[in-house]
């Protein structure tokens, strides 16, 4: 099974990390500069922030297309994107005032709209629920439509992130991958990822920054580690390595309203792979006012898998190394000494 790290960090789809990536439309939307990435990626489309901040989308469908046609030529290597779809979580009914067939009906129709407006775009089905009846009540209506979800690489599942805990959410997955459906769960967290795995061709989940606002840096400048890359992929390793191994998923269908596309773009050459952290300066208290006395330090060498910290790091440690480096009672200092009072040399 396939697993995206999701991630607020657009940076992060520059680096060379080896492991596909989720990003939300809303974390590049206004962007005038965009990464490029050096592996795969999918885009979220960010309605659940978008629904429960405003109770509809205020984000128009011909916008969104603007902006998925902008990520797939700036920042390349996407795989697929999600439409723009109404989650059916109590949340969310509660906020928008619609019923879950109300909800289930405007996902629909809106990746109807998608599609019309941008066949060539890897956009994908999703469906919604509550129940497990009520997620194939989505795929009939999907169906009556004339979109057979059978024939699409990738058709996500979400309105579950709520209700891991639960056996519901194996019931719903198992019932759903019945149907022949390739699935994808949205924000799947461990709890719900060990009882349906086996139902999922792939995944996504941050649940590694969450966990990590309640763990100390890693680095002076890191207060927690819920933005961290090396915990980010320590937190994916671990993950990975408890999922079932299972044979060798055959190729997916080709999207049937896609053409064929040109191949993977392969990492540039110019792509390197992260520099170590460097020596650093340590500044030391002399016995006599006034004077210092710098030593260089060396961090320990990082270990097997070991990511460097995250970009702007050694700008920030630089600035605290000059702040250091001046007394607090020195003439050329900050602060000027008080009247009355000599320096001591």
């Amino acid at each position: 099974m396939k697993f995206y790290l999701g991630t607020h960090q657009p940076s992060w789809l520059a680096c060379d990390l080896g492991i596909p990536l989720m990003v939300s439309h809303r974390r590049l939307a206004g962007r005038r500069r965009l990464p490029r990435a050096s592996s795969e990626w999918a885009l979220d489309s960010g309605g659940f922030s978008e629904l429960g901040l405003y109770g509809t989308w205020v984000t128009s469908a011909k916008d969104y297309v603007v902006a998925v046609r902008r990520y797939a030529e700036e920042i390349g290597n996407l795989t697929w994107a999600a439409p723009m779809d109404w989650m059916c979580e109590p949340a969310m009914l509660a906020k928008t005032k619609l019923t879950v067939l109300d909800h289930q009906q405007l996902t629909v129709d809106n990746f109807l709209r998608l599609r019309d407006l941008a066949p060539e775009l890897p956009i994908v089905p999703v469906v919604h629920g509550d129940t497990a009846q009520s997620y194939l009540r989505c795929v009939d209506l999907y169906e009556a439509n004339g979109i057979r979800l059978g024939d699409y690489p990738t058709v996500g599942v979400g309105s579950v992130c709520r209700r891991q805990r639960t056996h519901e959410v194996e019931t719903i997955m198992r019932s759903l991958a019945d149907r022949g459906l390739r699935l994808h769960g949205f924000g799947v967290k461990i709890t719900g990822l060990g009882r349906c795995a086996s139902a999922l061709a792939s995944a996504d989940s941050m649940g590694w920054s969450l966990s990590g606002r309640y763990v100390p840096g890693c680095t002076p400048s890191h207060r927690t580690e819920s933005n961290c890359l090396r915990y980010a992929l320590s937190w994916h390793a671990r993950l990975h390595a408890t999922l079932p191994t299972t044979p060798a998923d055959p190729d997916p269908p080709a999207c049937p309203h896609q053409p064929a596309g040109p191949e993977p773009r392969t990492p540039s050459p110019r792509t390197r792979p992260h520099p170590l952290w460097p020596p650093r300066a340590v500044v030391k208290r002399s016995p006599f006012p006034g004077s210092l006395s710098m030593d260089t330090e060396t961090c320990p060498p990082a270990q097997t898998g070991e990511q460097p910290p995250e970009p702007g790091e050694r700008a920030r440690c630089s600035a605290r190394l000059r702040r250091q480096r001046t007394p607090r009672c020195h003439p050329a200092g900050q602060r000027a000494c008080r009247p009355g009072k000599a320096v001591t040399r």
